[in-house]
């Protein structure tokens, strides 16, 4: 069962709804330690000072803004602290918007909302309401003492809620370089082909379906080890990525191939 990491309220005009924080993801990342070869004794890292390799202790350190190389404005703890967000358990509901229009860009970190123990019917009518007409909720909340832009919406029975980030950090298309130009249309026979090909590879979008297959190979890899067996390292091949020279003759070859998978898989 997963724990919550904060308790507040949902708070949109006079309505106040109580709710639990829950991690709605888990990463299962591999994660290694660094050791030494010869003995696989752990390394450890001391934060040291540039200028004359001394070790720093937490209460030298303050925090530095860098200007220009090796120029920093620095901050004190309390000008820091003075400058935090006000501690708050509420979740600020501040617009509606249509939960498609969302970017998928924005979406940062997301969580489970759960309902406190006295506010079953004001969650069931908030989410009940959010997913019959389609809307999504901006809120603000304070997090670990960092204020956060929000998206709340229904997933499932539960509301979630997922941190985004600003307007200014997104990277906007127009500074991307090399994009296609007006100039590089392509012809009305290879959009047809290529939506053949998109319909041909369509299929209902089931998430167990999709694997994390590098982490499932370092695993066995480390079991297998582990066991004792002697690992013999394969040698590396490297894919080459060409130009496509006859874009239509690699389409007819992808839907070829295409309905020969949907065929075999249909008779299997």
């Amino acid at each position: 069962m997963a724990r919550a990491i904060w308790s507040g309220a949902i708070s949109f005009g006079l309505v106040n709804i109580p709710v639990k924080l829950v991690t709605a993801v888990d990463r299962r990342n591999v994660r290694f330690r660094e050791l030494r070869r010869e003995d696989a004794s752990r390394v450890r890292y001391r934060k040291v000072a540039a200028a004359d390799g001394e070790e720093v202790t937490s209460d030298q350190m303050v925090k530095g803004y860098e200007i220009a190389p090796d120029r920093y404005v620095v901050l004190e703890p309390d000008e820091l602290k003075a400058l935090a967000p006000e501690s708050s358990r509420a979740i600020e509901i501040e617009d509606f918007v249509e939960l498609a229009e969302i970017e998928p860009l924005y979406y940062d970190s997301s969580y489970y909302l759960v309902p406190g123990d006295t506010a079953a019917k004001p969650y069931a009518l908030l989410h009940t309401a959010m997913r019959e007409s389609g809307k999504a909720a901006v809120a603000r909340f304070v997090l670990r003492t960092k204020q956060h832009l929000a998206i709340i919406r229904p997933v499932g029975d539960a509301l979630a809620v997922s941190t985004v980030v600003y307007h200014d950090e997104v990277i906007p298309t127009e500074q991307l370089d090399g994009l296609p130009g007006e100039d590089v249309q392509p012809t009305d026979r290879e959009l047809a082909m290529a939506g053949q090909l998109i319909e041909s590879m369509t299929v209902a979008w089931e998430p167990e379906r999709y694997r994390d297959t590098h982490r499932d190979q370092l695993l066995e890899l480390i079991e297998r080890k582990a066991a004792g067996e002697d690992i013999t390292a394969a040698p590396e091949l490297e894919r080459e990525a060409g130009d496509v020279v006859d874009l239509v003759a690699a389409l007819e070859a992808s839907l070829a191939a295409s309905r020969d998978g949907g065929s075999s898989a249909e008779s299997a």
